[in-house]
């Protein structure tokens, strides 16, 4: 059963990191346990980290130490001058099969062709995989290539891996100038059987950090040090008067100046919080020369600002040095990697590769699955979702990932200008023109919103101008968008109570049929297994009635989002042992659950031990189809449930998505106050995929 791949390159500067990084992500959303392996890694100084290998355990948080992912250094491979020898081919296998045996799928890459010794270098990576065993994927770069270069450089690769009996599973071309041209190119000396892939080339992923440009430079940074990876884009002397020089800056631009040039200076970092010109990533000041005192307070004093770093050379030999950097991808570098990320996600769809390679039926659903499978369902059925909370930073971090990953349409409620200088305040990069802001009081829609509420409430002695105070609200705004069909789904509660964001759904946009119980469900990413708790947010002291439909509306939450249910209906005791109120409401319950639902599997009262470990399960459940092994866990009250999924969220370490709410005609979920972005980013990808449903 093959259980890893080899990603190999034919030059330095390929682009092999881009597909490291993308293949790591869909591998990680195919198999339970995915690990890394680098045979060859670059030396270090001062006996530092290989940065491409600290770059992908770190992205992905994977549970490898470091010197377990790599077996020699290439000081160390030279030295030996032999790669076939024994001892080395011996240390590299045993050290894969190592992680082989540990994981259930492994991405093995290649080494670099940096440095000495780099001639031998595809040999050597033909060599190592077909003593490991693994198929490859061959990447080449097209940059500075004439279509019969690169075509001619990558039938040459591939005869000489297919001679070899290594088997190539696909061909990516990278930084393309003619993706159509190349595909054609690829096509006409490749087996169907090889999946090919062309990729443009992508300047954005060739600039450099401020903080690599500081590097480099050996700089001292003056302001502005919590933003040194910020990206930079073009590059310009900073050298006219500036009235000039500001018609040259473009987006991301690094000014480069004299360090006694205050008005380029304070012009360039006006231009930067202008609606009217392109954001700046940083300034580079020349000649060792600083900005006197006067100026060095102003900008001390600005709430808004870039990196300014200082360095000693000329103007004229730091425009060179910037401009012949090779930028990396490093672990601190999350704008590039996310950037990488998307770039693959469009454009070298591998999954279908990925699922013929991955032989694998692991048991359960993983968190890494789970979670991929989230985004790809997301994406394969776009919804629009309503954010009211527009002001608020982690809403707009999120928003940004949300539509840079193309996962969701979404619409900000909220003052235009106020939430583009929020933006700009944090330094959050949103693509506006994929993103709908909306002003409740001034859009089109207002007043038709005013006149629906009024006419829903009106039994309730709502007059229009109550409606008219309603509409105003964000969350009965968005609310609205959602009876009216303008919007899927809603996501809020960063910055509003649960009362303020659940009351206007439970006014109009209202329950099921045969639901009585709004409640909700918390997807609980533990360690190797997803498990789904409810009601932990919203029902204080449910009945029996009510606690058996929280049950049912969970088991079918479970089943849309690909686990297969198993009910536990916890209590403090197990089986028929227990007496009391408590107790009995449980076992009521469950009798319920089993009389409406005779499909499902359900267990009650149970103990949590009882329900999850599955030696406690067949010791006080012997004959149970759930005990030890329960999925959807049924907590008797809000008390037990509310403190439960946080005492296991805080001791595990465990991801808890949600609260997501069930029994509304269309979705609406709720943040906590407290919530992270990773919260509101996966709270909306579960509130769109449940849009799908309606």
């Amino acid at each position: 059963m093959n259980k890893g791949i080899y990603i190999a390159t034919l030059e330095p500067d390929s682009g092999k990191s881009v597909v490291t990084l993308g293949l790591m992500r869909t591998l990680l959303g195919k198999a339970a346990k995915v690990g890394y392996f680098r045979p060859i890694i670059d030396d270090q100084k001062d006996g530092g980290k290989d940065n491409h290998l600290n770059t992908v355990l770190t992205a992905f948080d994977l549970d490898i130490e470091y010197h377990d992912a790599y077996a020699f250094t290439r000081s160390e491979i030279i030295k030996k001058r032999n790669i076939r020898s024994g001892d080395i081919l011996d240390t590299i296998i045993t050290k894969y099969k190592e992680l082989e045996d540990k994981f259930d799928f492994v991405l093995v890459e290649g080494s670099d062709f940096t440095g000495e010794g780099s001639v031998f270098e595809f040999d050597t990576n033909v060599l190592i995989a077909k003593n490991l065993g693994i198929p490859t994927i061959l990447v080449a770069s097209g940059l500075d290539k004439s279509r019969d270069q690169l075509m001619g450089s990558l039938h040459v690769a591939y005869n000489t891996f297919v001679e070899r009996d290594v088997a190539v599973v696909a061909v990516v071309a990278n930084k393309v100038s003619d993706q159509e041209a190349a595909l054609d190119g690829l096509r006409e000396f490749l087996p169907e059987t090889v999946e090919v892939f062309t990729v443009p080339y992508m300047e954005k992923l060739a600039h450099p950090t401020i903080k690599e440009i500081v590097d480099a430079l050996d700089g001292k940074v003056l302001f502005g040090e919590e933003f040194l990876n910020n990206q930079s884009g073009n590059y310009g002397v900073g050298a006219m008067q500036l009235r000039n020089y500001l018609t040259h800056l473009k987006e991301d631009s690094l000014v480069i100046t004299p360090g006694d040039r205050a008005d380029i200076i304070l012009g360039a970092l006006q231009a930067n919080i202008s609606s009217n010109y392109p954001r700046i990533s940083g300034i580079i000041l020349t000649g060792g020369l600083l900005p006197e005192d006067p100026i060095l307070k102003l900008i001390e004093g600005l709430s808004q600002i870039v990196p300014i770093v200082s360095v000693q050379d000329g103007t004229f030999s730091v425009t060179n040095k910037v401009g012949s950097i090779k930028s990396r991808i490093y672990a601190h570098s999350n704008q590039k990697i996310e950037t990488s990320l998307t770039l693959f996600e469009k454009l070298v769809p591998m999954d279908n590769l990925v699922e013929r390679l991955i032989n694998l039926a692991p048991g359960g659903i993983t968190p890494r699955m789970f979670q991929y499978g989230l985004m790809q369902r997301a994406r394969k059925a776009k919804k629009h979702i309503v954010l009211p909370e527009g002001t608020d930073e982690r809403i707009l971090m999120a928003a940004a990932r949300l539509i840079e990953l193309n996962l969701v349409d979404i619409t900000l409620l909220g003052d235009e200008n106020e939430i583009k200088k929020k933006a700009a305040l944090h330094g959050i990069l949103v693509d506006w023109a994929k993103l709908e802001i909306v002003n409740p009081t001034a859009s089109r829609w207002f007043e038709e919103y005013v006149e629906t509420f009024y006419e829903l409430r009106k039994h309730k002695n709502v007059n229009m101008d109550i409606a008219r105070d309603w509409m105003a609200d964000v969350s009965y705004y968005g609310t609205m968008m959602i009876y009216k069909g303008h919007a899927d789904g809603m996501v809020s509660g960063a910055a509003h109570t649960t009362q303020h964001t659940i009351r206007p759904a439970l006014q109009f946009i209202k329950t099921k049929p045969g639901v009585s119980v709004v409640s909700s469900v918390f997807f609980m990413c533990l360690e190797d297994r997803v498990s789904v708790f409810g009601d932990c947010a919203i029902n204080p002291n449910p009945s029996a009635s009510e606690l058996a439909e929280i049950a049912i509306s969970s088991a079918e939450s479970s089943i849309a989002f690909g686990i297969e249910p198993k009910i536990a209906m916890l209590s403090y005791s197990s089986g028929t042992s227990g007496k009391g109120e408590d107790v009995d409401r449980v076992r009521e319950a469950t009798k319920i659950v089993k009389a409406l639902r005779p499909d499902l599997k359900v267990e009650g009262p149970i103990q949590y031990d009882a329900a999850v470990d599955p030696r406690v399960g067949r010791s006080k459940l012997p004959d149970s189809e759930v005990a030890g092994q329960a999925s959807v866990l049924i907590f008797p009250d809000l008390n037990t449930g509310n403190n439960t999924y946080k005492a296991v969220q805080r001791e595990t370490g465990a991801l808890a998505i949600g609260p997501m709410l069930q029994g509304l005609n269309k979705p609406v979920n709720d943040l906590s106050r407290g919530c992270t972005v990773d919260d509101i980013f996966n709270t909306v990808i579960i509130t769109a995929i449940q849009a799908q449903g309606f």
